[in-house]
């Protein structure tokens, strides 16, 4: 069981519900464990900052994650952090013509699977992380987001 904490530094009308968030998020965790992440959704000016800081790219991505590559404490797992921004996910799902709600949807999955050190730094982890992200969003009628 995965519980999302959600910061909403940035508010908009365009983000989905905390439940939504949380289903997402939860759908893509790999353990029994019971674990925590958090989640902040901030500005494009935000997210620009934190990915010059620890990225070294100084412009707006839609999402950071932070594994916390910790131990378990009093019988709880503490994944790590994701920064998401919401402007960003949704000019992404414009230009590639996604249901922004979908887009999310693939972008919590994404984070929360690196939260737990899986990567796309080659194509075999690549393959491995999308196909993951592809059956999980096939359980919530979401479609390949690979194939646009």
């Amino acid at each position: 069981m995965l519980t999302l904490e959600i910061n909403r530094d940035f508010k908009s009308k365009i983000i989905p519900t905390d439940n939504d968030l949380q289903k997402w998020a939860a759908s893509a965790y790999r353990s029994r464990q019971p674990a925590v992440a958090s989640l902040i959704i901030v500005s494009d000016h935000q997210i620009q900052k934190y990915n010059n800081d620890f990225r070294n790219i100084n412009k707006p991505t839609n999402v950071l994650s932070f594994p916390a590559n910790l131990n378990v404490i009093d019988n709880e797992l503490f994944l790590g952090d994701v920064i998401a921004c919401a402007s960003v996910i949704e000019i992404e799902a414009r230009q590639q013509n996604k249901d922004l709600y979908s887009h999310w949807a693939h972008m919590m999955i994404h984070s929360i699977l690196h939260l737990q050190n899986f990567d796309h730094n080659n194509d075999k982890n690549a393959k491995i992380m999308e196909n993951i992200e592809i059956e999980i969003l096939r359980s919530f009628n979401i479609s390949n987001p690979y194939e646009y």
